[in-house]
């Protein structure tokens, strides 16, 4: 999620933030025992494996009531600025097969809100949900096939294993962008956090925090005594660059557990909603969520899913007037397709770290980074 700086802070965040966390949590202990989105066959990063997506509403009566949602507030970063300082040493694991599991959650602070598999959320009393089973296609390295999203293409010069995809890799769209993050320095049009989110004012964005360094762009947690021993993170928004519709492919992992990672998109304008965070990690390794905030009043519509966050994975959002399609490794996890829900107006891309150690949750206890390998964005033909 973003969050606004002290200027916009004047309401309340941490219910929110604490409900979602709680949702999210109990959605991803749910699927290790239950049954959901799985990922099985090859593990390594150049052969995708079978994708089973199941999809269950939940409503906001789950949620007690002393974690009801209240009204959110999106972050955005203080005067920015950039950095070319060195990334402390952080430790990677081999992949590993991941179990996968998806859940829909519909979360407005009242007004209903309606999803693709999910019947409608009513305002008065627990929803009645139900369920479907997609199978999925197995996605390739790079195609022009509807079956498959874009990858990455097979590199042992990558960190991860995928440079990015080809300029034709999605059908309908252009490729407009791509970075590989060399050098030493972030490249034009990319702006780093500075200050304290206004959502919560105990954490801190520090620029020695945003690293590019051996092919990668790193986002550093530490305690860091030029805040008095604090943790502090890193975070960054491409405000060069703003587009109506698009889509953009990111490819990351985390280090650990601890700070939340966020990939997301943000109105150029400033003026929010909407917001789509089409990977936020919310502390955890285990899995991630993405969620559209839409309208006035805040409605938000939520995906999860239970992967390894620690391994590399391709993460994307599909933007058109028709739908919001989330991807993660060539492969659709999520689907938005309810007109109301979807942003028609320009926004950029976001790429932020964050703590809640005042709000008791998504709090490290070693350092941690979370590390991008490249970025991809296409516009709408």
């Amino acid at each position: 999620m973003k969050k606004l700086d002290g200027s916009r802070a004047g309401k309340s965040y941490t219910r929110l933030r604490t409900a979602k966390v709680v949702l999210f949590v109990a959605a991803v202990t749910a699927a290790v025992s239950v049954v959901g989105l799985r990922i099985d066959g090859p593990a390594n990063a150049n052969t995708p494996a079978k994708l089973t997506v199941r999809s269950t509403a939940t409503s906001e009566s789950a949620v007690p009531a002393s974690l009801a949602l209240s009204q959110h507030l999106g972050k955005k970063r203080n005067s920015p600025t950039t950095t070319t300082s060195v990334s402390p040493s952080v430790t990677t694991t081999n992949r590993v097969a991941p179990t996968v599991t998806s859940t829909t959650v519909n979360a407005p602070p009242s007004p209903t809100t309606s999803t693709t598999n999910a019947s409608t959320v009513p305002t008065t009393s627990p929803q009645t949900s139900t369920s479907t089973t997609t199978s999925v296609p197995a996605a390739t390295t790079t195609t022009t096939s509807t079956s498959a999203m874009p990858l990455g293409v097979p590199s042992s010069a990558e960190p991860s294993g995928l440079a990015p995809p080809i300029a034709n890799a999605l059908p309908g769209f252009t490729q407009s962008y791509v970075n590989d993050f060399t050098g030493t320095s972030l490249p034009t049009g990319w702006d780093v956090y500075t200050g304290s989110p206004g959502s919560d004012p105990g954490a801190q964005w520090g620029k020695a925090h945003v690293v590019v360094d051996n092919g990668l762009l790193s986002l550093n947690a530490w305690l860091d005594p030029a805040y008095n021993n604090s943790w502090v993170t890193g975070g960054l928004c491409q405000c060069g660059v703003q587009q109506t519709y698009g889509a953009y492919f990111v490819r990351s992992k985390v280090t650990g557990a601890g700070p939340t990672g966020v990939e997301l998109l943000w109105p150029a304008t400033n003026v929010w909603p909407p917001e789509i965070d089409f990977n936020e990690t919310n502390g955890m390794t285990a899995g991630t969520s993405a969620t559209v905030h839409f309208g006035a009043s805040n409605h938000q519509d939520q995906r999860r899913v239970g992967i390894d966050m620690t391994q590399w994975h391709t993460w994307g959002v599909i933007w058109s007037p028709a739908s919001i399609i989330y991807t993660v490794d060539g492969r659709v996890w999520g689907t938005i397709s309810n007109a109301s829900e979807i942003p028609n107006q320009a926004m950029t891309l976001d790429l932020q770290q964050q703590t809640w150690c005042s709000s008791g949750w998504a709090c490290p206890s070693t350092p941690q980074s979370m590390q991008i390998d490249w970025v991809a964005e296409y516009t709408m033909n």
